[in-house]
């Protein structure tokens, strides 16, 4: 997946739609509630809030990682598995709007190829 396809919603969204506070699902089930989100063409992205999952850290999550939005449920289904979005980079509050940390969570996440939703 080239990097600019990994930071861009790859599913239409109405830009009126707030996603903050949508529930986000891993391929095998829920892993929190979407804390910030952006569209930017290019640098789009989800801040999930994993609560007591992860021990309430947040994960970052780029936006062509979604499969799909559904308004009327308010979930986001991500095609990743909770342990790959457990294992991956620590979300750095300080950090996450910088090139260079994106460009290392994008080595994580685009080390694995896009996956069909037949698991959802």
């Amino acid at each position: 997946m080239a990097i600019l396809e990994l930071w861009t919603f790859p599913v239409e969204t109405a830009p009126t739609i707030d996603l903050t506070g949508f529930k986000v699902e891993a391929t095998d089930g829920e892993i929190g509630k979407v804390d910030e989100a952006t569209k930017d063409v290019g640098g789009s992205f989800i801040i999930v809030d994993t609560g007591p999952w992860i021990f309430g850290k947040k994960v970052m999550i780029p936006g062509g990682l979604i499969q799909d939005i559904d308004p009327d449920t308010e979930t986001i289904f991500v095609n990743r598995t909770k342990d790959e979005i457990k294992s991956a980079p620590e979300f750095d509050e300080t950090r996450y709007r910088d090139q260079a940390y994106r460009d290392e969570l994008g080595g994580y996440y685009g080390r694995g190829a896009m996956r069909s939703d037949a698991n959802r």
